[in-house]
Parts: structure tokens; sequence; C-alpha cells
């Protein structure tokens, strides 16, 4: 269980990692979209941090529900912007800063709020 624990959390963070490369790679440019990467990744992120929530209440230690209820509704909110926005041109600026905010709050979640902390 443990194997397959790691498995998806590396793919978890990976697709984290497509949504805010996605989301990177246009901060040079004027106009703002949203990309495939960051649509994989947003999908792939949701998907596997479900199961993870699966995996771990299946094994023996505690699930933290606030941390994954907190994690869930930022992931479900990132997952709704990008995917009602996929089809448009272009995005607004302000989506754009607020997409970059939500992926590194959703991060910050994951690593700041550890057992340690809390």
């Amino acid at each position: 269980m443990e194997t397959v624990r790691l498995i998806l959390l590396i793919v978890h963070i990976l697709g984290f990692a497509a949504l805010f490369g996605g989301l990177v790679v246009q901060a040079g440019g004027p106009t703002k979209t949203v990309n495939t990467a960051m649509r994989d990744g947003v999908g792939t992120a949701f998907l596997t941090g479900l199961a993870l929530v699966g995996v771990l209440e299946a094994g023996d230690d505690p699930v933290n529900h606030a941390k994954v209820g907190v994690k869930f509704a930022i992931g479900l909110v990132l997952l709704v912007l990008v995917m009602a926005n996929l089809r448009k041109e272009r995005i607004p600026s302000g989506l754009w800063w607020g997409l970059i905010a939500l992926s590194v709050i959703n991060i910050s979640v994951a690593v700041l709020w550890s057992p340690a902390h809390t």
C-alpha cells in the first residue's frame, strides 16, 4: 500500500507541476490563456489527490480531514476555473494571477500543514 501511496503522490506532484508550469510559461506574454498543460495538470492533481485520500483512509495512520477538506476545496476551485475557461482565447490577467495564487496556496497547505505543525 505504501508503494501505491508514493506513486500517487509523485503523480499528484507532477500534476501540480504541469498546472504551475502552464501558468508560469505565460508570465512574459501579453495574452494569458488556459493551455493543455494547465488542463491536464489540474485534472491529474485533483484525481490523484482523491485517490491519495482513499489510500490514506485504508491505511493505519490517522487522516487530517481538515487539511484534506481545505486542499479539496482549493483544488476543486482550480479545476472549475480552468475547465470553465478552457475554450476562451484569452483569460483576464486577474484570473491568471488568481490561478497562480490558488496553486501556491494549495502547495503551501500541503507542505506547511504537516503532522509536526498540528
